[in-house]
């Protein structure tokens, strides 16, 4: 049921209600003064226009039913989780987050359940959801679903078909004096070899530290597998290491006809090559005598409401409300945010966007990035390492358990 006709019918209850009043009271209660609700609301910067939009929008939906003061304050993202346990009754009422936020958060008791989770678990992504819940309880609404990585690749230099395969998209690179290129300094873009392998990594109930087993050496694929097929991809004359902005560079100067990266790069991508530019899920790589789907670590945006908010149900109201169907389609429009509600996301505007339809195929093959500090910087060395052709010559399985042992320091 609408929220206009819910209004509707909750105004002839009233009225209902008043039946057999006497004049007297039938004045007080119509000279009752709409409550005054104050709210503040967290957002990245560069949202302010939109969320001003949004928030007018509500304030006007909601007329007469109270006195409105919401204000937006920019406030990062990233940064929100510490800005808003630096004190939480004095911190926003409603805020926008990443979702590797959410633990701590409710770990923190700044969130308090969502009371219509079963509503929004049913229009939204599944992995939204998943970002949202901790211990099968939702505790945020999912607002966007496009932190993540895939392929661009030139259709000039490479076809849709080749662009299925790593061992494809270097074997046409090659052959035409281009590369394609991926990070292997950075570890969130080298999970993708290890994420389908069957090997594993992850936090522990501590919240803190590590397991991880890619230095094993029995079952089907084993870590030595991995780190074999990672020194062939290095040896191709068709494959750079290159850092998300050495990647762009080679887009702009030609060098460059093929790579991972996010959606924040699809415009100038786009400029870069015009139509023939192309935008899939990651592709399968040779490893262990199999093609392995590459896989990615995956985030999205939340919107969660203070627990110590002094008007919890108008905050929860506009919490929902940044992130219904109409709003995520007018983020996707003013800001090209991929949406988490499942109606936008299969709209022909979304799949209109290549870069945004692409992150959404590969979510199938993502994993939630809930990973403790220890793991980044052991395995930015072993791949790096790889990168280079393992100069050194040291035994693979040595430098799987160093890195490993790095990983799941304490």
């Amino acid at each position: 049921m609408g929220k206009r006709i819910r209004g509707l019918l909750l105004g002839a209850l009233g009225i209902l209600a008043c039946t057999g009043c006497g004049p007297a009271e039938t004045a007080e209660l119509q000279n009752v003064e709409p409550e005054k609700v104050e709210l503040v609301v967290w957002g990245a910067e560069e949202d302010s226009e939109l969320m001003g939009q949004i928030i007018r929008n509500f304030e006007r939906n909601y007329q007469g039913q109270a006195e409105f003061q919401i204000l937006f304050e920019p406030q990062g993202e990233a940064q929100c989780k510490n800005a808003l346990l630096g004190g939480l009754e004095e911190g926003a009422d409603v805020f926008t987050f990443a979702d590797d936020q959410l633990n701590a958060l409710a770990a923190a008791g700044a969130l308090d359940p969502i009371g219509s989770a079963e509503e929004i678990r049913s229009r939204n992504l599944s992995s939204t959801i998943q970002a949202a819940t901790v211990n099968e309880q939702l505790y945020a609404y999912p607002l966007t679903a496009d932190n993540g990585y895939f392929l661009y690749y030139n259709r000039r230099y490479i076809t849709d078909e080749q662009a299925e395969t790593l061992d494809g998209i270097l074997e046409a690179a090659a052959a035409n004096g281009k590369t394609f290129a991926m990070d292997w300094s950075s570890a969130w873009y080298v999970y993708s070899f290890f994420g389908n392998t069957g090997l594993q990594v992850g936090l522990n109930d501590d919240g803190i530290t590590n397991y991880c087993t890619w230095n094993q050496t029995d079952g089907e694929i084993r870590g030595t597998d991995v780190a074999r097929a990672m020194l062939r991809i290095a040896e191709n004359p068709g494959f750079s290491s290159r850092t998300d902005e050495e990647f762009l560079d080679g887009v702009k100067d030609g060098s460059v006809v093929a790579g991972i990266s996010g959606v924040w790069n699809a415009v100038a991508i786009e400029e870069a090559w015009g139509k023939n530019a192309g935008a899939a899920k990651l592709p399968t790589y040779s490893c262990g005598g199999s093609q392995v789907q590459m896989a990615s670590f995956s985030g999205c945006k939340l919107i969660g409401v203070n627990a110590y908010s002094e008007h919890p149900k108008w905050a929860a109201r506009l919490a929902e409300w940044i992130t219904n169907e109409e709003n995520q389609r007018l983020r996707f429009e003013m800001r090209g945010q991929g949406p988490s509600n499942l109606t936008v996301a299969d709209s022909e505007e979304i799949m209109g966007a290549p870069a945004i339809a692409a992150l959404l195929e590969q979510s199938e093959f993502s994993q939630l990035q809930r990973i403790g500090g220890k793991f980044w910087d052991p395995v930015s060395k072993f791949a790096e390492n790889m990168a280079a052709g393992n100069p050194s010559g040291q035994n693979l399985q040595e430098q799987l358990d160093e890195m490993v042992e790095g990983i799941c320091a304490r």
